[in-house]
C-alpha cells in the first residue's frame, strides 16, 4: 500500500515523516528527493518558464515519480513525502500561476496517463493558516524556499481546490498542533490506513 503526505510548503511534512521514521519502522519512507532533476535542468539550461522547456523539465519530473512508486511498492506499506498526485497537480497548474494558457495534457498525455497509475491508495493534506506556514518557513533556515511566496499566493489556493474534498483525501490542520502532536496524528493515521486496507 502507497501512502502519500500533501500540503503547502513549510506545513511540517519531511517533519512528519520523519516522525514515522522514528516511530513506525514497519513503515517504508519514500522522501521527494530532487537534487537529481535540479542537475540535469541546469545541465540542460531549462527554463520552467518557457514551454518546450517546460515539457521537457516535466517530462522528468513524471518519469521520475513512476520509478519512485516501483520503488515504493516493493514493500508492505510506504509513506511518500509528496507523491505522483503532486506531480500531476503542478504539471497542469503551474502554468495557469504565471499567467500562461499551455497545451500539457495533449503534449504529455503518455506521461500523465503513467503517472496516473502510481497514485496513493490515500492522501493525507496537512493544511495550516498562511500565519503559521509563513512562521514555519522562517523558522527553518536549512531551506532557502524561494519558491515559497510564488507557491502561497498562486499554487496553494489552486492545490486546496484540486485535493481537498476528494475522495481519498483525509485533511488534518496543524495550526495548534506541535511537532510530537502532528507526528502523532499521522502516525495513527497511517495505522488507520494499514488495518482498514
Amino acid at each position: 500500500m502507497v501512502l502519500s503526505l500533501q500540503g503547502c510548503m513549510a506545513v511540517g511534512k519531511t517533519t512528519a515523516v520523519r516522525y514515522l521514521q522514528d516511530h513506525a519502522p514497519y513503515v517504508n519512507i519514500s522522501y521527494e528527493v530532487n537534487t537529481d532533476i535540479i542537475e540535469e535542468v541546469k545541465r540542460r539550461h531549462l527554463n520552467k518558464n518557457k514551454y518546450e522547456d517546460y515539457l521537457e523539465i516535466q517530462k522528468l519530473w513524471l518519469h521520475k515519480e513512476v520509478m519512485r512508486y516501483h520503488t515504493a511498492q516493493r514493500f508492505p506499506c510506504s509513506v511518500m513525502d509528496f507523491g505522483a498526485e503532486e506531480i500531476e497537480f503542478y504539471t497542469l497548474n503551474y502554468p495557469r500561476t504565471i499567467g500562461q494558457d499551455w497545451e500539457v495534457e495533449s503534449m504529455l498525455h503518455s506521461e500523465l496517463e503513467a503517472v496516473r497509475k502510481c497514485m496513493p491508495a490515500r492522501i493525507l493534506f496537512l493544511d495550516a493558516s498562511d500565519e503559521v506556514l509563513r512562521k514555519h518557513r522562517k523558522s527553518d533556515s536549512t531551506r532557502s524556499r524561494t519558491f515559497f511566496e510564488h507557491h502561497m499566493k498562486y499554487l496553494l489556493p489552486l492545490k486546496r481546490q484540486w485535493f481537498i474534498g476528494k475522495e481519498n483525501v483525509d485533511v488534518l490542520y496543524v495550526d495548534n498542533l506541535s511537532i510530537d502532536e502532528v507526528g502523532e496524528k499521522v502516525k495513527k493515521w497511517v495505522d488507520l490506513c494499514i488495518g482498514k486496507y
